[in-house]
């Protein structure tokens, strides 16, 4: 897919702000209203704009304990592993997952009230036969340093500035 340069600082603006008017956005951009309204929902429909949501401030709403688990399983048959991923991604205090390379199998990232809350849950996947969880390492989250806020936007390939003149 070819994304041209007012297509990359669209999705750099909805990143940074997914309610941004069209005016707004049309005018960082350079475009007519209708061009830039055509261009997001190109985007939209293809799949490079995943959907809009609010970021919710984890300390007004209420404390939260956040924990890196990190997890082997004992097994790595593809039942095994769809078996383990649906629960992660069914568990409503699970907020990503993710299969990495190394000792362990994945990296769990873990919100919950309190820390008695995270030790009852990892003590029911490990009690759980079927998941198949050999080993779970915590890390608990002292500090958010950088939340995730979007990926980086790849630069538009500009032409160097003292391009020869073509003859």
């Amino acid at each position: 897919m070819q994304l041209d340069r007012a297509d990359l600082k669209l999705l750099e603006l909805l990143q940074r702000d997914g309610r941004a008017t069209v005016q707004a956005l049309s005018e960082a951009i350079h475009l007519s209203a209708r061009a830039t309204l055509n261009r997001v929902r190109k985007l939209e429909a293809q799949g490079v704009i995943e959907g809009y949501r609010a970021l919710i401030s984890r300390t007004l709403l209420a404390e939260q304990v956040c924990v890196f688990a990190e997890i082997a399983l004992k097994d790595q048959r593809q039942s095994a592993v769809q078996r383990f991923e649906k629960r992660m991604a069914a568990t409503r205090e699970v907020i990503a997952c993710y299969v990495i390379s190394g000792r362990y199998d994945y990296i769990v990232r873990v919100a919950c009230p309190q820390l008695g809350d995270y030790h009852r849950l990892i003590s029911a996947w490990l009690d759980d036969a079927s998941l198949g969880v050999e080993k779970i390492v915590t890390n608990i989250e002292l500090q958010t340093i950088k939340e995730f806020a979007g990926f980086p936007v790849p630069r538009a390939h500009q032409p160097p500035a003292s391009a020869p003149a073509s003859r």
